[in-house]
């Protein structure tokens, strides 16, 4: 059975039976959106701030491949082996893009018995979130356009601006357009560009704000534009955060869902971690805590980049701290990482697990080494694995200190993944452990940058031409320096290089672009050639998505 058959043979709990019976949530604490999806009351949620947080897992994983690691199912099955073996468990995830939905990635709710459900609801438009953001950053994009026309009075530089507008779908024709064509002899026409809606900044701000006050000082903090003078302009000059912070009202509040063995599931927030901060919203990881014994959630692609943002940025703003971390592989992926191609990664190849062990092993010491965390490696067994190939993973893992133990969730649920529950539980017992950042507050942006490209990446150094480090020197005059930084590059290597694979050394990171994202409170650092606005492949999973007569979804991975 397909993944969409599989969840479509389910019939899930009624959400309101589910959040009273499992998490004790009165049914005048959710908004309902049909019979199986919910938002949560922010006025509910504030109400358990004297509750004690449970323990809080992150689950990453080794560099993306096209093997695919199974970190979301990953997620979705140790909640599940959690509340198996008698420990409370909420899961906390970002919801699917719909680019990536129609692209190449297809869905983000799991695979095979470890998933979320209503699948095709929560892959496609689900509660409207993704909306709500694309609305509000247009009508921001919209007032700037608007207000340049009408005399700007503000003396606001229209060329300088940086503020795209956003679009949620993949489509690389409007990666650099002209707008305002329509004004007497062209005089308000500039390039711009379209980003995907995970890549608004408002996204960010949406995922990082405790409450709505915050969501709305985050939303006036935004800068948009520079004036003639160099002075910046900030979406309060324009006087929009009220009408932003309107359409973002239910945006912000948390989306319960579940999964097909009835694990209750936090989907809220959408940001992806090679061009954003990659994690699923604070509210809804801050819910999980208080509503669970364990709160398990993941950060996007590689601990690189997911892991190093989520505690960075994430972890930095809000004051959490995880107890353990999961680092998810697998024999297919550890092939590819030691040279395999991937139409050849069936084959036996004992040698070339051998060579891609380095990538586990630089993964791991990201995070014992430089944010100081307990971590479990879960094998994520997939069909046709060889038993010879999964013991040398499991003892090659073993001989660096570290838990390692097959997980089988994908085809056997929340069964499959006992044994990795019971390996998470123990790693965590220990008190809580200091949480380290791989740079401090205080340093300079470039300074930040270079930590996180020597510690993180390997780099050996950062490179920049004049007009980026102009562009830094600039930002840390107006007051930005003590932002974080958060490094948009390909996921798919420790550098700049997608078909660099292993764990390179000794390369030098390119910063291309810099932009301030003053409202999330951080600085992107834009290095190699990744994009803001993906393109479709050549077969996208568009053309294989239909609906029958009686409404059923087919087609959804």
């Amino acid at each position: 059975m397909t993944d969409i058959e599989i969840a479509q043979a389910v019939s899930p709990r009624p959400i309101a039976s589910l959040a009273r019976e499992r998490l004790g949530i009165p049914e005048e604490a959710l908004e309902l959106y049909g019979r199986h999806k919910a938002k949560l009351s922010l006025e509910y949620l504030a109400g358990l701030d004297e509750r004690p947080d449970g323990k809080l897992v992150l689950v990453t994983a080794i560099s993306p491949t096209p093997a695919g690691e199974g970190k979301t199912t990953t997620v979705i099955g140790l909640g599940d082996a959690l509340n198996r073996i008698g420990r409370r468990a909420v899961i906390a995830l970002r919801q699917p893009s719909l680019g990536p939905v129609f692209g190449i990635k297809g869905g983000a709710t799991g695979g095979g018995r470890a998933q979320v459900v209503p699948m095709e609801d929560i892959n496609l438009h689900f509660t409207g979130d993704f909306a709500a953001v694309g609305l509000a950053h247009n009508l921001l994009a919209a007032l700037l356009d608007n207000h340049v026309h009408h005399g700007n009075a503000l003396g606001i530089d229209i060329r300088r601006s940086d503020w795209p507008r956003v679009l949620e779908l993949n489509d690389r024709a409007l990666r650099h357009v002209v707008v305002g064509l329509d004004g007497p002899a062209g005089d308000h026409s500039r390039d711009t560009r379209f980003d995907i809606v995970a890549a608004s900044e408002i996204m960010a701000i949406l995922c990082l704000a405790a409450s709505r006050d915050d969501l709305k000082a985050r939303l006036a903090d935004i800068v948009v534009a520079r004036t003639i003078d160099g002075r910046t302009v900030r979406a309060a000059d324009l006087n929009a955060q009220g009408a932003m912070a309107a359409l973002l009202r239910d945006a912000i509040r948390p989306n319960l869902v579940q999964t097909l063995e009835g694990t209750p599931a936090l989907v809220h927030g959408g940001p992806f971690a090679n061009i954003a901060h990659g994690c699923n919203s604070v509210l809804a990881t801050r819910a999980a805590l208080k509503l669970g014994e364990f709160a398990v959630t993941e950060a996007g692609f590689g601990s690189d980049l997911g892991a190093e943002k989520f505690i960075d940025i994430k972890c930095r703003g809000a004051g959490l701290r995880p107890d353990v971390a999961v680092l998810v592989a697998s024999v297919r992926a550890l092939k590819y990482q030691g040279g395999v191609a991937a139409a050849e990664l069936d084959r036996p190849d004992p040698p070339a697990i051998e060579r891609g062990m380095v990538n586990l092993e630089r993964h791991l010491s990201i995070l014992r080494e430089v944010f100081g965390l307990p971590c479990v490696v879960a094998l994520n067994q997939f069909p046709g694995d060889r038993d010879d190939e999964t013991e040398l993973v499991l003892a090659r893992a073993g001989s660096l200190g570290v838990s390692a133990v097959t997980a089988r969730h994908w085809s056997q649920g929340g069964a499959g993944a006992e044994s990795l529950a019971q390996a998470v539980v123990r790693a965590s017992e220990p008190a809580r452990p200091a949480l380290r950042f791989a740079y401090d507050d205080g340093q300079s942006l470039w300074d930040k940058t270079r930590a996180v490209a020597t510690s993180v990446y390997g780099a050996a150094d950062i490179e920049a031409d004049a007009r980026v480090r102009e562009q830094i020197a600039t930002l840390e005059r107006d007051g930005f320096a003590r932002l974080p930084v958060c490094i948009a590059k390909t996921p798919y290597s420790f550098s700049s290089d997608p078909a660099l694979r292993g764990a390179p050394v000794g390369h030098l990171l390119n910063v291309r672009e810099v932009r301030l994202a003053a409202g999330a409170r951080f600085v992107v650092m834009v290095c190699g050639d990744v994009m803001t606005m993906p393109g479709l492949p050549s077969v996208p999973a568009a053309q294989r998505i239909d609906v029958d007569a009686q409404g059923r979804i087919t087609g959804l991975a």
